[in-house]
């Protein structure tokens, strides 16, 4: 067996639907700068505070990828009986072990390589935010952290915060958002216009949060779920730089607040209350949103029909101060 099909094997099956990221104690400049690059480039990444919460998610999600930041938190030596605990233990048999430190020590980086063997790799932060997020970014992509799955989405379906609005003849249409990626999202509108595929929706609001942006829309298409009718919408090829920013934040945002909340369910050891959904919305199931990502991820501009792009295009929304 060659070099590569060893490696292969060792790593097991790819991830269909990617790696979940954890930083355990992470440093500012992973905090502040290498977290927003790493979702920029669609993986999906999340902060962890302390170990006891760590063993939680790495034991919920055993197929993920943890970097612990072993200059804070415990002692080196600690570090390392956490470590070997985590890659000795059959639960945790899935989750890929990385460093990362400014530690430049190379007998340290020897004995988490080659006498541990963690999987991950040694991160040298010393050598630079751009370096460093060259070397996490090709330790990702040998993990595979991203599978199939080309887009980071984040669950908002409980997140009241979060909604769009848009006028569809002489109706004021609210639109709940279940999920979002940079390339659209699913959602329920009400009232339901019971609006046609590929129809342009023009001048839309959208509140993420504590941030607004206004664009064009495109309805991609639509199935039912329970009694409504999930509708899949696309934003446009013409959106701007600084909006996929607002839109990249608000799902670093949502990320990060979906994993506390999941661990902090876990640490209270209750079960998950199903949370009441605003005009009695359906409950989303996990295939529901699987279905959804297979249809996003297979969007390319070539599906729209051309003079559905030339109207988008042509609309004044371009020029709207969000």
């Amino acid at each position: 067996m060659d070099t590569e099909s060893a490696e292969n094997e060792k790593r097991g099956p790819p991830q269909d639907l990617g790696r979940k990221v954890f930083f355990v104690y992470p440093p500012s400049v992973v905090r502040e700068e290498l977290i927003t690059r790493l979702i920029d480039n669609e993986y999906e990444t999340y902060m962890i505070k302390d170990i006891k919460r760590a063993e939680i998610l790495l034991e919920k999600y055993p197929t993920s990828i943890c970097f612990v930041n072993i200059d804070t938190g415990m002692t080196e030596p600690e570090w390392e009986l956490w470590i070997r605990k985590i890659m000795r233990e059959p639960k945790f048999s899935g989750v890929g072990i990385g460093i990362v430190s400014y530690n430049n020590n190379d007998r340290l980086q020897k004995k988490y390589l080659m006498d541990i063997g963690i999987q991950c790799g040694y991160i040298k932060l010393k050598l630079g935010r751009d370096e460093s997020i060259k070397i996490l970014l090709a330790t990702l992509k040998a993990n595979e952290a991203k599978g199939r799955r080309k887009y980071v989405r984040a669950d908002c379906s409980t997140d009241t915060l979060t909604s769009f609005n848009f006028t569809h003849g002489r109706l004021t249409v609210t639109g709940k958002i279940l999920d979002i990626s940079v390339i659209g999202f699913s959602c329920i509108l009400n009232p339901d216009p019971n609006i046609a595929k590929n129809t342009l929706l023009e001048d839309v609001q959208l509140k993420l949060r504590a941030s607004l942006l206004r664009t064009n829309l495109i309805v991609f298409g639509m199935r039912p779920m329970g009694d409504r009718t999930l509708y899949i919408i696309l934003f446009p090829p013409t959106l701007e730089n600084h909006q996929k920013n607002k839109i990249r934040i608000y799902i670093q945002s949502a990320l990060q607040i979906f994993i506390e909340q999941d661990c902090n369910e876990a640490l209270k050891n209750m079960p998950k209350e199903i949370s009441k959904k605003e005009d009695a919305l359906p409950e989303v199931t996990e295939n529901d949103l699987l279905q959804e990502a297979d249809e996003l991820e297979s969007v390319q501009e070539v599906d729209f029909p051309p003079e559905l792009l030339e109207a988008e295009k042509n609309s004044d929304s371009s020029s709207l101060p969000y």
